[in-house]
C-alpha cells in the first residue's frame, strides 16, 4: 500500500477534492473521480464506456450518493456542489481514511461506533464497474440508501436539459435506455430492494471545469434507488454495465482484479531482475559501477530501505492503465496506448516515446510487438500518423501533421530489438524504416526534407505545428519552430546511427546511413551557440536561428547516440539544470525568456499559451537523468532526481503521473491527471539509475 490517505486529507475538502483515483479495464472504458466523492470534471464517472473501443467513450453511470442509517441516525457518505457553491452533502467529513489497493480505490468511512469500506474496480475487458460496500465493524445492522446518477453523454460535453431516457426495471435493478440505437446498460444490485426512479438533478457544479474557462454545469438523471441492510460482516455491490447479464459476484470478480494485477507485478520484476530495458547495461564503465556500489553503502548508512520499490510497483500498474485494445481487420487483437486520462486518444508521438516503459520495463514485448507491427501498416511517405481519427477511420493527410513521431519510432524499435533481440520482426520492419530514410531524404509532407548542404532535417510550413511543442490556438500556432529544430536532428542523426546497426545485424546494404550519419554529425555543429555555451533551439528559421532556452536540446546528449562532443554535452547539462530543472521535470521555456509563462491555467487561449512557454512537462525528467549520468556518471544524484516523483503518486491522479506542471513554485499540477509518458519515462529513469 503506497497512497494513503488519513483524515487529515479526506476531511479538508481541498485537499481532498484535488486528489482523484482512476480504474481502467484496458478497452479505453475508465471510472475516475475525486477522493471527496464529488464531481468536478465533466470527465468524471463510475462507467464511462469506450462504446466503439478505444473511442466513443460515454458517460454511463455518473455517481452514487450515498446513506447510510445507523441507530436511527443518518450519514451521508456522498458529497456534491451545486451550482450555487453550496456543497450538500458532506460526506467526504465521514471519510476516515482513503488507499489503494493495486490501482482499486477504497474508502473508509467512520459511521458511530461502525466501520464501513467502499472499492470501485473494474474487470479487464469488459465495460462493467463494481462499487462494493463492506460492513467490516458495526454493533447492530447498518442500511444503505444508495441512488444511482446515470447520464448519456460524450465524455467532453455536458448535459444541461430534460432527454428523455427509458428506465425499465429487470432482475436485480434496471436497463436505462437514452434514446433510439443508444447502447442500452445496465444498474444492478447482487442484493437488497430496488425502486426505479426518472428525476434529473440539475445543476452539479464542475469546479475543474470553471478553472479551465470551460462550461462547469451538469445534469444527471436519478435512475433507481436501491436499499440495503448490512449486517456486520456482509457486502453488497451495486454493479453497472453494458453487459445484459454481468457477473454479480463481486468476490470473484475482486479475485480476478486482484490476480491481473498481481501477475503484472511479477512479470515485471522477472524483466527488472534481468536489467530492464538494457539501457545502463549497454553503457555501463567501470568507475559507474564503483559509484553504484557507493550509493548502494551510503544508502544502507542512512538507514534506508534500499530495496523497497513500493512506488515503483505502484507505477508499473499505473503503465498498465494506457494499455488498450485496438481491433484491426488483420489484428484482431491489436493494441495501442492511450496517450493520457482522461481526455486524449492514442497519439503516435505519445506512442512512440512511451512505448519502451509502459511494456518493455514491464515485461511485456509482446505488446510492444503488436504496437510497433500495427504502426508499420500506417506509414505513408515516410511518416507515422499523429492521431487516429474519432472514428477509427484511416488517418487522413492532417493527421500525419508530426515530424517527430516517426523518428522516435525508430528509437522504439530499437529499444525492442535491444531488449528482445527479436531478429525476425527486425527483418519485416527494416524495409519500411529504409521507406522513412528514403522518403525524407527527397521530402515528404509538410516540406519535410533533409538539406543536403548539411545533412539536417528542415520541417514545417506556416500554421501547422508538427514537433512535440505542438500548442495551437484556432489559427495561433504558439511556438511553430519552422526551420531545423534540434531535436529533430538529434533523433535524425540517432536514426541514421540505428539504420546502419541494423543493417549490419541483418547483413543488409547499409546504403550510405554511415555516410549520411556523418553528414548529419558535421552539419550538426551549427546548432552550438559558443557564446551562450548552449544550442539554439531551431536553426534557418523565417526569422534566423532560434536561441531560446528550451530543453529540447537535451535529447542530443540523452539519446544513445549523440552528435555533441563531451565539452559540449556537460555545458548544455549545466544549462539545462539552472535554468529548466525543477523537481517534476524541465521547463519548456528559461524563466528568463520575456516569453516565458509560469502558470497554466484559465481558457484555451490562455492555456494553450503557456503550453510550451515555460510549462513543466513530466516525461522530460528521464532524459535530462540520462543525459546528467552520461556527463557525471553519478547514480547517486541522478536517483535524487528521482525523488520528487515519488511524493507526486499522492497528489493529482493517485498512484501515477500527471502531464505537466507549473512553471513557478509551488509547481501544480497541471493537465491530464495521468499520462502515459510521463509514467513510462520515469520508470525507464528509475531502471537507468537501478540496474
Amino acid at each position: 500500500m503506497y497512497v494513503y490517505l488519513g483524515r487529515e486529507t479526506c476531511g479538508n475538502l481541498a485537499a481532498a477534492e484535488a486528489r482523484e483515483w482512476l480504474v481502467t479495464n484496458g478497452t479505453g472504458s475508465y471510472a475516475s473521480g475525486t477522493v471527496a466523492g464529488l464531481l468536478t470534471r465533466c470527465y468524471h464517472g463510475l462507467l464511462v464506456a469506450a462504446l466503439k473501443p478505444p473511442l466513443g467513450r460515454t458517460i454511463l453511470l455518473t455517481k452514487l450518493d450515498e446513506i447510510a442509517r445507523y441507530e436511527d441516525r443518518l450519514y451521508p457518505l456522498s458529497t456534491n456542489r451545486w451550482q450555487d457553491g453550496t456543497i450538500d452533502p458532506e460526506g467526504y467529513r465521514a471519510i476516515e481514511r482513503f488507499h489503494l489497493e493495486g490501482t482499486t480505490p477504497v474508502w473508509s468511512f467512520a459511521v458511530a461506533d461502525a466501520w464501513l469500506q467502499k472499492r470501485i474496480w473494474m474487470p479487464p475487458g469488459v465495460n462493467t464497474t463494481y462499487i462494493r460496500y463492506n460492513l467490516h465493524r458495526a454493533t447492530l445492522p447498518l442500511t444503505l440508501k444508495i441512488k444511482a446518477l446515470v447520464n448519456y453523454r460524450d465524455f467532453h460535453g455536458r448535459t444541461r436539459k430534460d432527454c428523455e431516457m427509458t428506465i425499465a426495471t429487470v432482475d436485480r435493478g434496471v436497463r436505462v435506455t437514452a434514446l433510439p440505437g443508444a447502447v442500452p446498460f445496465y444498474v444492478l444490485s447482487d442484493r437488497g430492494e430496488f425502486s426505479p426512479a426518472n428525476d434529473w438533478y440539475y445543476g452539479y457544479e464542475l469546479a475543474a471545469e470553471r478553472d479551465r474557462g470551460l462550461c462547469d454545469l451538469d445534469d444527471n438523471l436519478h435512475a433507481v434507488t436501491f436499499n440495503i441492510a448490512l449486517q456486520p460482516g456482509e457486502a453488497i455491490a451495486i454493479v453497472a454495465s453494458t453487459e445484459p447479464n454481468p457477473d454479480l459476484d463481486s468476490t470473484a470478480a475482486w479475485e480476478l482484479r486482484q490476480n491481473y494485477e498481481e501477475q503484472l507485478l511479477e512479470s515485471s520484476k522477472r524483466k527488472m531482475g534481468r536489467g530492464g530495458d538494457g539501457e545502463r547495461g549497454r553503457q555501463e564503465q567501470p568507475a559507474l559501477v564503483e559509484t553504484r556500489e557507493l550509493a548502494s553503502r551510503s544508502t544502507q548508512v542512512e538507514g534506508q530501505d534500499n530495496s523497497d520499490r513500493k512506488w515503483i510497483d505502484q507505477l508499473i500498474l499505473a503503465a498498465d492503465q494506457f494499455i488498450v485494445n485496438r481491433s484491426l481487420p488483420d489484428n484482431p487483437d491489436g493494441k495501442t496506448i492511450i496517450a493520457g486520462y482522461h481526455w486524449f486518444t492514442d497519439w503516435g508521438r505519445d506512442t512512440m516515446i512511451s512505448l519502451p516503459g509502459l511494456t518493455l520495463a514491464t515485461g511485456r514485448p509482446e505488446i510492444a510487438r503488436s504496437i510497433l507491427r500495427t504502426f508499420a501498416k500506417y506509414v505513408s511517405q515516410g511518416m507515422l500518423p499523429n492521431q487516429f481519427p474519432d472514428d477509427g477511420t484511416p488517418p487522413a493527410d492532417s493527421e500525419y501533421n508530426t515530424v517527430d513521431a516517426t523518428l522516435w519510432y525508430f528509437e522504439a524499435i530499437r529499444a525492442y530489438y535491444d531488449s528482445t533481440g527479436d531478429d525476425p520482426l527486425l527483418d519485416e520492419l527494416f524495409p519500411v524504416l529504409a521507406e522513412i530514410v528514403d522518403w525524407h531524404r527527397r521530402g515528404t509532407r509538410y516540406n519535410i526534407h533533409l538539406d543536403p548542404s548539411d545533412g539536417l532535417i528542415y520541417a514545417g510550413q506556416e500554421g501547422v505545428q508538427l514537433t512535440w511543442m505542438d500548442g495551437k490556438v484556432y489559427d495561433w500556432v504558439v511556438t511553430p519552430r519552422i526551420g531545423k529544430p534540434v531535436e529533430i536532428n538529434a533523433l535524425w542523426y540517432n536514426a541514421l546511427r540505428i539504420m546502419a546497426k541494423f543493417a549490419r545485424q541483418l547483413r543488409q546494404p547499409d546504403r550510405e546511413y554511415e555516410a549520411m550519419a556523418e553528414s548529419t554529425l558535421k552539419g550538426f555543429d551549427r546548432f552550438w551557440n559558443p557564446n551562450l555555451g548552449y544550442c539554439f533551439d531551431v536553426i534557418d528559421t523565417p526569422a534566423g536561428d532560434d536561441a531560446s532556452l528550451r530543453p529540447n536540446q537535451i535529447f542530443a546528449v540523452s539519446l544513445p547516440q549523440s552528435p555533441l562532443t563531451s565539452t559540449q554535452q556537460r555545458s548544455i547539462v549545466e544549462v539545462c539544470g539552472r535554468s529548466l530543472l525543477t523537481p517534476y521535470g524541465l521547463r519548456s521555456l528559461s524563466p528568463d525568456d520575456p516569453q516565458y509563462r509560469g502558470e497554466y491555467q484559465g481558457d484555451s487561449l490562455h492555456r494553450d499559451g503557456a503550453y510550451h512557454q515555460g510549462t513543466v512537462w513530466g516525461w522530460l525528467i528521464r532524459p535530462f537523468i540520462l543525459a546528467h549520468l552520461r556527463v557525471f556518471n553519478d547514480i547517486v544524484q541522478a536517483r535524487q532526481l528521482l525523488e520528487p516523483m515519488s511524493h507526486h503518486l499522492l497528489n493529482a491522479g493517485l498512484g501515477t503521473i500527471s502531464e505537466i506542471f507549473d512553471g513557478n513554485a509551488p509547481m501544480k499540477p497541471k493537465g491530464c491527471i495521468a499520462q502515459a509518458w510521463s509514467v513510462a519515462e520515469v520508470l525507464r529513469a528509475w531502471l537507468a539509475t537501478e540496474d
